[in-house]
């Protein structure tokens, strides 16, 4: 861990930083982004990964998205494997981030560096950018997520390039600065489920796997106890951008009305609900964090309960 006076050194940069940044939020749109991409400040990722459906419980599959960017990505782009390069790979589950001094290491192998601001994109409606984005805005990275991803940019008539070209390393990696309150772990969230913790769960599954009407890919179905459903899917359009923000405080007031803070959002592996978090931040909301086992790490515990129905 940095010193005490390190520590504080980095945050005054990180504030600094953070008031002369690019980037004008969380999201940008494909003009924007057209009209900076060649600054040099600038890295663009595309975050996509590929996670079928499952066909029946317990079917869990999933692999890089690199070779769809290799075919079609944004000119200048590199690839973020939220599958393997940039998740833990001693984690007891899928998709786990990595401490900061490795995620900040594998960025700077993406051509991220101190200094550095990113966007980033995807190709699967969003969700996949937003777990990224949520992985930076951990460590004090200045990011944010293009609206709509690579269809936005390419219905907007600009050009794509292809190839497997990766931008080249950083000549220094970014200092990670871990903001906390971001990430909640299991006996957290068991305590707030249970109730003797301040809080409240909200569950970014589609209806059939927060009700345990579909089949999981994990080891039971259903939702943690005391949850309340907030689809990260039904946050956005059918382009992948967000809804408009009238729309999004609607349906966000209507569920979250009288919850206690913190927030904190879950799914099946931490993806959907980087979905949700994205919407709750555009909205205002700062009390925000991420369940990153979800239910894949809860669910293989016959201890810890789970209910089913709506």
């Amino acid at each position: 861990m940095p010193s005490p006076d390190k520590r504080d050194a980095q945050l005054t940069g990180v504030r600094s930083a953070a008031m002369t940044s690019l980037l004008p939020g969380p999201l940008v749109d494909a003009t924007w982004l057209a009209d900076h991409l060649h600054d040099p400040r600038l890295a663009v990722l595309d975050a996509t990964a590929v996670l079928p459906s499952p066909r029946h419980d317990g079917d869990h599959r999933s692999t890089s998205g690199r070779p769809g960017w290799a075919e079609r990505h944004l000119p200048g782009s590199g690839h973020a494997d939220l599958t393997g390069d940039l998740s833990d790979p001693r984690a007891p589950y899928h998709f786990a981030v990595p401490a900061p001094d490795a995620l900040a290491a594998g960025l700077a192998r993406l051509g991220v560096g101190e200094g550095s601001e990113v966007v980033v994109y995807d190709t699967a409606g969003g969700i996949w950018a937003a777990r990224l984005w949520w992985m930076l805005r951990a460590i004090s990275v200045p990011a944010a997520v293009l609206d709509g991803g690579l269809r936005a940019w390419e219905t907007a008539g600009h050009p794509l390039a292809s190839g497997d070209t990766a931008p080249p390393p950083a000549a220094a990696p970014p200092i990670p600065v871990p903001r906390p309150g971001l990430w909640t772990g299991v006996e957290e969230v068991a305590a707030i489920s249970a109730g003797v913790r301040p809080g409240t769960l909200v569950c970014a599954l589609p209806p059939g796997g927060y009700d345990g009407s579909a089949p999981t890919r994990y080891t039971r179905r259903g939702h943690i106890p005391g949850s309340r459903s907030l689809p990260g899917r039904s946050l956005m359009d059918d382009t992948g951008r967000l809804l408009p923000r009238a729309e999004l405080a609607a349906r966000a007031g209507t569920v979250l009305a009288g919850a206690d803070a913190p927030l904190v959002l879950y799914c099946g592996g931490g993806i959907s609900a980087a979905g949700t978090a994205l919407a709750l931040t555009v909205l205002g909301h700062e009390d925000v964090s991420l369940y990153d086992g979800s239910l894949e790490e809860w669910s293989k515990d016959p201890a810890r309960p789970m209910e089913q129905g709506g």
